[in-house]
């Protein structure tokens, strides 16, 4: 299969009305969130909507859950190559964070845990879960990076799992109706015993602790949750309840594999927007961007200007190829930790020059350069640092295990 890194022509209507949605929608009322940290964002509820009403009409193929279904050697010949909802995730997720990634991780319906379930739930749990709105829960006190140093526990009691634990850094729990939580099923088994669940939030022994104060997203709540004997079905946990240890932590880790990307995407819309904004102001001092001679013969800002722009480009390219591998079943785990990495590293290094470029202006509150900067940091550390994602791309490309490298 070659990849064509021209966008499909069917994408470019839902692109266009992604992108006026965050214009008209999101973009205005940024600021205002952003300075009301912790206030609900009213709007979210017709945004939510909307967008459940643009993604219907949008003509954007299968779900990723009917995407993650075996194909044989012959199937996926006969179909050739697909474009589907994992390039369509990464491409309207850059489009509404161009507007504002904190109020893009409060949509209604829009939440990490909902790739979790896209992932890997059945048919029967897609049906169940896929319209509703989840958070989810890895990270713990004692285990930040390290996802596989899970302590929190999921003990099978008759027909339901027993949830304790503790979890912190929950993007939009104090929100959604559901929560995907990461626990271990087994201690003694290691890795390969972490499963994930869905606890609806209302669950009893379901606790919320603090809603945190960030540098960033602040239209986005993150919650600090403590789980004391709290009850699912368990038809609750998600995939096979089997623990391979062969298999290991592979399982689990599929999530990434789609999720990744999407972080990527996410920082790449916050960097186009600084780009945007910089290259306005650039023009209005009267630097001339040429793409016809070389940076060291231009101005020293134009030059710096080319630079971030080819950084971008680059990070964008690599997330297109990530989630376009996912939609046509290739392994996909060490280009999903490079798209993260590279757009993590972009987002901060393009952002925070937009500022500096900008002088006075970029730094004050009268332009939204200075929210970019704050909120592109946490591109570089949710869903792996990163410093893990170098080190998921080290083993993957040396062939190594997490044993034979740390």
């Amino acid at each position: 299969m070659a990849i064509n890194l021209e966008l499909p022509k069917k994408y470019q209507q839902f692109l266009n009305l992604a992108h006026d949605f965050a214009g008209s929608y999101l973009r205005p009322i940024a600021r205002k969130y952003d300075l009301a940290e912790h206030d609900y964002p009213v709007e979210m509820d017709v945004i939510g909507a909307a967008y459940d009403a643009m993604s219907e009409t949008s003509d954007m193929g299968e779900s990723v859950n009917s995407q993650a279904k075996e194909e044989t050697e012959e199937s996926k010949a006969a179909r050739g190559n697909k474009n589907g909802a994992n390039l369509n995730s990464v491409l309207a997720m850059a489009e509404s964070c161009w507007g504002c990634p904190g109020l893009t991780l409060t949509i209604p319906g829009q939440g990490l845990g909902n790739s979790a379930i896209a992932a890997v739930a059945n048919d029967e749990q897609y049906k169940r879960f896929g319209n509703k709105w989840a958070a989810m829960a890895i990270t713990e006190p004692g285990c930040g990076s390290d996802s596989a140093a899970v302590k929190t526990t999921a003990i099978l009691d008759g027909d339901e799992y027993v949830i304790n634990g503790e979890k912190i850094f929950a993007t939009a729990a104090s929100r959604a109706s559901h929560i995907v939580v990461w626990a271990t099923v087994d201690k003694s088994l290691g890795r390969a015993a972490i499963k994930s669940f869905v606890v609806p939030r209302d669950t009893p022994g379901v606790n919320l602790i603090r809603v945190e104060h960030k540098l960033g997203i602040k239209a986005s709540d993150t919650c600090a949750l403590i789980f004391d004997n709290a009850r699912v079905p368990k038809e609750n946990l998600l995939g096979s309840p089997e623990v391979n240890v062969e298999k290991g932590f592979a399982g689990v880790m599929q999530t990434f594999d789609n999720t990744r990307p999407v972080v990527a995407s996410m920082s790449i819309g916050v960097a186009r927007g600084a780009l945007e904004d910089l290259l306005e102001i650039l023009t209005e001092a009267g630097v001339e961007i040429s793409y016809d001679k070389p940076p060291h013969v231009q101005h020293a800002a134009a030059a710096e200007y080319l630079r971030l722009e080819s950084e971008y480009e680059s990070a964008y390219l690599l997330t297109l190829k990530a989630a376009w591998m996912a939609d046509n079943k290739i392994p996909n785990s060490r280009e999903a930790s490079m798209a993260k990495a590279k757009a993590g590293r972009m987002g901060s290094d393009v952002t925070l020059k937009a500022i500096e470029l900008a002088g006075l202006y970029g730094y004050s509150q009268r332009a939204l350069l200075e929210k970019y900067g704050r909120d592109t940091k946490i591109f570089d550390i949710y869903e792996g640092t990163q410093q893990i994602q170098q080190l998921i791309v080290a083993r993957r490309t040396l062939g190594l295990t997490s044993a034979q490298l740390k």
